[in-house]
């Protein structure tokens, strides 16, 4: 019996570092994906969806190697190695991809680090961080929806992980007053929960994909 509770504790424990790992990346500004040994996407923050001017939910399944060109095929073999042999360095590759629904050509380097544990029979995960050139011109904004400023003003909040309390004390309502603009949201955008819901802010072009604490891409007519 006292096995089984461990075991249990054990994977309580695991469920929730999972679920603030993901809760994190969501935040962060700097496009993420963590990828299987062949290169196939399990999870991407809403920051890489954006490159590709779509939801991280449509990423997940797709490969790596689909998304970006590689520009030299050496750095690709040596993260092979890496991987055959269990090496636990930083890989870089460059790569560039056509961003966004426009298709704007972009640069960049796609920071590779063996993350998890491997095993006679699996390989360990990857941990993608795609770092963008300065010169390499942004991808076409999207248009945005219409949205209130009160609205874009709680979105941004949100994304920074602001409690629903804080979130009312900034703009000035009441709790149920915030509950009823994200509901209000999340009905229009078909979205199940709040990271969602700030994911798709994101996508949309609400918010700004380049700025911490999140912000309003720009002011919003009513």
């Amino acid at each position: 019996m006292d096995g089984d509770y461990e075991h249990s504790d054990r994977s309580a424990e695991w469920f929730a570092w999972r679920n603030h790992f993901l809760a994190l990346l969501d935040r962060l500004p700097v496009p993420i994906a963590v990828c299987r040994a062949d290169g196939e996407i399990t999870v991407a923050n809403p920051a890489m969806a954006a490159e590709w001017g779509t939801a991280p939910g449509r990423l997940r399944g797709r490969s790596l190697l689909d998304l970006f060109v590689p520009q030299d095929s050496t750095q690709l073999r040596r993260l092979t190695d890496a991987l055959r042999l269990g090496r636990r360095s930083r890989y870089a590759v460059e790569v560039c991809w056509p961003a966004g629904r426009e298709g704007v050509q972009r640069a960049g380097d796609l920071l590779v680090d063996l993350v998890g544990e491997a095993s006679p029979t699996a390989y360990p995960m990857l941990l993608a961080v795609l770092r963008v050139r300065a010169d390499a011109p942004p991808p076409a904004p999207q248009p945005a929806v219409g949205v209130s400023g009160v609205e874009a003003r709680i979105l941004a909040l949100a994304a920074g992980g602001a409690t629903t309390a804080a979130i009312g004390k900034e703009v000035g309502l009441t709790v149920d007053g915030v509950n009823y603009h994200l509901t209000r949201l999340t009905r229009r955008w078909r979205v199940p929960n709040r990271t969602a819901l700030v994911a798709k802010a994101y996508v949309l072009g609400v918010l700004a994909p380049d700025r911490w604490p999140p912000a309003p891409q720009a002011a919003r007519g009513g």
